[in-house]
């Protein structure tokens, strides 16, 4: 026997020990030629097949074609790079990962709680509601830094649950100007770098994966970046994957359809930190970058940055390493909570998001919280719920970094086909999160929230409209491209109406069974306005707005305001530095009429299209103004 199959055979058995497995022909040809083709991938298998790894099984589906080299070779060749690659990309390669696996595995049959030892508590954090003067106070005060934060976008996913085959970032925000979502994060850095940076540039950071990568960097360079230049943009890109686990012995499963392919699933949004250190972007924005500030956020909530300003007085206020944006949460509503855990062994503390159907249970457990997880008296829980919106202080997350490498502790999930828990439903996997970074931190390495109606921070669109029409049903909130552009206008409208506008609401309708209330439709760039706190700087007589519940108003240009104005209709501004006073403007305006079905997917999964039947328009570029299909426009100041 060769001395590197001698190596796999157990040495000095007892006669009353079990005889060693013998090595299949298969695994024995494989280790041969790849001995001979690539050292590396030969102590690889060598590591996976040995007993103390278990993947022998993965050399299973070879022995049907054992005899035939070429297939044999092609195959194996296949498979090998597809095993390196997913070493490669997991932190300790994959003996870390099935020792991870067979560990957190065993831990879930016995039924062992994660959480026991910590002791629950309130978390620190700060509540607050748009136009109150604290809400002001603060938001001011995180005005002051806007201009030192970078940008991490993580957008991994593809939009196949929308019924969309590209990035979810080149979907439409909104039909009434078209922008994207990436167009809109972009636009929004980019108006807050010239009027907050000193001429200095923030980053932007975008985590893309195999599936989402291609069409991202298309898009980007079909748009010129959307104005950002080179040195401020970063791609990183997340793994292949990890591989599904087919058992409680951490077995790899293969593909269905393929038995020499392995089956992989995400790892998760947790593997920012880790890419972050591995492609050394923080090393980089701290050397190139005035940073304070960072800011992680997900790809389709479009009222993301609403609220950064108020997230960053409050981090500014209290110190905090991490600060996650928090939205109001029942009792037992299915949403992670934030709270505080303290450490009864080691008094370690750490605020972090706890999963919904282990939060409950916890607090059960303690005296003080005997009653579980219940409403207090604002009419929700005290125990927020999390939307994995956070904020990290550059110089304290530079540092838990360099000590973790943004290695993430990882989890398992997987669903037994009955209480034995010996068999799954469906293999599984180990996962991490993002939100999980405060499991990395010491000492004086502090995390809080920042918590916030939802209406003003929180409308993802993740979902198709058949999901959607049945989650409304249930009175959940559908996460449809037609609800995230409602929710969008709606923020608007909010935030006018805490300044002393007068915004009515138009009657709620359904697209394709999808409820949404569809207006007025006010979107306003963020050239012109980037958070509430600036909104009054374009309408600094606000009692002297007034818009109608079908109109659509779209402020583009820079310096614009509006003094005075009864919309009745649609005005588009998109003239730099206009001044409106006494305007009365009423046309047929912009209408969102149904469809069923239609060829473009991204008007498909919103159940109409608008119909510009008219409007008033001022300037489109530098041009003189130009105003069309207007009934009545007295008054009309425009300086």
């Amino acid at each position: 026997m060769n001395n590197f199959l001698k190596a796999l055979s157990p040495k000095n058995k007892s006669k009353n020990e079990e005889k060693p497995k013998e090595m299949s022909k298969a695994l024995k040809k494989a280790l041969i030629l790849l001995q001979e083709s690539s050292p590396e991938q030969h102590f690889l298998l060598k590591d996976l097949v040995s007993a103390d790894l278990g993947q022998s099984h993965l050399l299973d589906p070879f022995e049907a074609i054992v005899d035939d080299d070429d297939k044999f070779s092609t195959k194996l060749k296949a498979m090998m790079s597809q095993l390196e690659e997913l070493d490669g990309a997991y932190p300790g390669g994959l003996k870390e990962y099935v020792h991870k696996a067979k560990k957190l595995l065993a831990n879930s049959k016995a039924g062992l709680n994660p959480l026991a030892g910590w002791a629950p508590s309130v978390p620190a954090g700060e509540k607050f509601e748009l136009g109150t003067e604290e809400y002001k106070s603060t938001e001011a005060l995180g005005m002051e830094t806007l201009g030192k934060v970078g940008f991490v976008l993580v957008a991994g996913g593809l939009g196949e649950r929308l019924g969309y085959n590209g990035t979810k970032i080149g979907l439409p925000i909104e039909t009434t100007t078209n922008s994207t979502y990436l167009q809109y994060y972009v636009d929004y850095i980019k108006a807050v770098q010239s009027k907050y940076a000193k001429g200095g540039l923030l980053p932007l950071c975008i985590m893309v994966s195999n599936d989402t990568k291609k069409p991202t960097i298309r898009l980007l360079a079909e748009n010129n970046n959307f104005g950002l230049v080179p040195e401020q943009l970063f791609i990183v890109e997340q793994g292949a994957g990890v591989p599904a686990l087919s058992d409680n012995n951490a077995k790899f499963a293969t593909d269905s359809d393929d038995p020499f392919t392995l089956s992989t699933k995400p790892h998760g949004h947790g593997d920012i930190h880790s890419l972050l250190y591995k492609e050394g972007v923080i090393s980089k924005w701290n050397e190139k970058f005035d940073l304070d500030y960072m800011v992680l956020f997900q790809d389709t909530n479009g009222l993301a940055f609403h609220t950064l300003p108020l997230m960053l007085g409050v981090s500014k206020k209290n110190g905090f390493v991490m600060n996650s944006l928090a939205v109001p949460r029942k009792a037992k509503q299915a949403v992670g909570g934030i709270a505080k855990l303290t450490n009864t062994s080691s008094g370690a503390v750490r605020t972090i998001n706890v999963e919904y159907n282990q939060l409950d249970p916890l607090l059960r457990s303690t005296k003080k919280f005997q009653k579980g997880d219940v409403n207090d008296a604002s009419g929700f829980s005290p125990f927020p719920g999390n939307i994995n919106q956070l904020v990290f202080q550059m110089e304290g997350y530079s540092k838990v970094l360099e000590r973790t490498k943004g290695i993430m502790p990882d989890f398992v999930n997987p669903k037994y086909k009955d209480e034995s828990k010996t068999v799954f439903k469906k293999p599984t996997r180990l996962e991490c999160m993002m939100q999980d970074f405060p499991t990395v931190m010491e000492g004086g390495e502090t995390a809080g929230f920042t918590q916030i109606g939802p209406e003003l921070c929180f409308s993802p669109v993740k979902n198709s409209v058949p999901d959607g029409v049945n989650l409304q049903a249930k009175g959940t909130p559908a996460g449809t491209a037609a609800t995230g552009e409602a929710d969008q206008y709606a923020a608007t409208r909010i935030m006018l109406r805490s300044i002393g506008c007068t915004v009515e609401d138009a009657e709620e309708v359904s697209f394709n069974g999808i409820k949404v209330i569809p207006g007025p439709s006010i979107v306003i760039k963020a050239k012109v306005a980037c958070c509430p706190g600036e909104l009054k700087s374009v309408f600094p007589s606000p009692e002297k707005i007034k818009i109608s519940s079908r109109s659509t108003l779209v402020i583009g240009g820079t310096g614009v305001t509006i003094e005075s104005l009864d919309l009745d209709g649609t005005l588009v501004v998109n003239k730099t530095g206009k001044k409106i006073a006494n305007m009365k403007v009423k046309n047929d305006g912009w209408v969102k009429v149904p469809v069923k079905d239609h060829d473009d997917e991204k008007i498909r999964m919103r159940g109409f299209v608008i119909e510009k039947k008219g409007g008033s328009y001022i300037g489109t570029d530098d041009s003189d103004d130009c105003f069309t299909d207007t009934d009545c426009m007295s008054g009309c100041i425009i300086a």
